[in-house]
């Protein structure tokens, strides 16, 4: 969204505290360390109960914008007050940028870890506040004025993951855990994956998510009856199965003649991260 009157702050502390607000100070005095895991997950600390309580809209998953251009959350969207998106993940040395829809209504940002700090809060569509993140962590960050209603969001800091395969790795980014790791099953005629694995917050992963093969090698996809109903669709071709399975058993392979990074997820739980790839060689 253009910012017509874009002023933007510098990221440094001022004034106006955490601790100002008794409701932000409460959530100080459980989030103590500058810097956590993405995973982190004891107690008040973890991400799923800090997400679980913001008030916004969307779904409260981590978006991974790892791979996209410098991210804008917004303040106050559609007539909320709520971080959009609000929980996001990012590389080291990546700018985030947040910008004020609202002209009605004041909004700041300010981390509880105390690594950034747009000051007192405004109201002016247009205005913006920037920071650079450096290294690696997860910083969970508020509006003082709707503190105690749940207005909150997290930049989780990660380095992407890396292979000789950068196509796979943007795709299976922030899927199950993906490393970079390819599995080496080349010179293997038949190669079985296993579907609806657990993972991705269920039984929603493949495994391995991720196979390298030798031209001629047949695929076979085995369903574990967990999960769901899960499916095989290419996304750089047209081979795949639109059928939709529930029940454990094999129910799709394919022989890859050609070489080439073949991509493909599972339909009904593609935005959730049930994806894989096969590198052909």
């Amino acid at each position: 969204m253009p910012s017509n009157n874009r002023r933007t702050f510098l990221a440094v502390s001022t004034a106006v505290g955490l601790g100002s607000l008794t409701g932000v100070s409460a959530l100080r005095t459980h989030d103590t360390s500058t810097t956590a895991t993405a995973d982190d997950s004891d107690g008040e600390n973890s991400l799923d109960t800090w997400l679980a309580t913001a008030n916004d809209p969307q779904t409260h998953r981590i978006r991974d914008l790892r791979y996209d251009d410098p991210p804008t959350v917004y303040l106050g969207m559609s007539n909320t007050n709520s971080f959009s998106p609000p929980a996001i993940k990012v590389t080291p040395e990546t700018t985030v940028t947040w910008e004020w829809i609202s002209d009605d209504v004041e909004y700041n940002v300010v981390a509880t870890d105390g690594a950034f700090d747009s000051g007192q809060p405004l109201s002016e569509a247009g205005e913006t506040f920037e920071h650079t993140f450096d290294a690696e962590g997860t910083h969970k960050y508020v509006s003082e004025p709707y503190a105690d209603a749940g207005m909150r969001g997290v930049v989780v800091v990660d380095t992407a993951p890396s292979s000789e395969y950068p196509t796979v790795d943007e795709w299976l980014a922030g899927t199950n855990g993906y490393d970079g790791t390819i599995t080496d099953q080349t010179d293997t005629d038949l190669v079985e994956i296993t579907t609806g694995a657990k993972g991705n917050g269920g039984h929603l992963a493949f495994d391995p998510h991720a196979v390298k093969v030798s031209a001629g090698t047949t695929v076979r996809w085995s369903w574990t009856g967990k999960g769901g109903a899960h499916n095989i669709e290419f996304r750089d071709d047209d081979f795949g199965s639109e059928s939709i399975h529930v029940e454990s058993g094999v129910h799709f392979e394919e022989t890859f003649s050609e070489t080439g990074v073949f991509r493909y997820g599972c339909k009904p739980h593609h935005a959730l991260g049930h994806r894989g790839a096969v590198i052909v060689e």
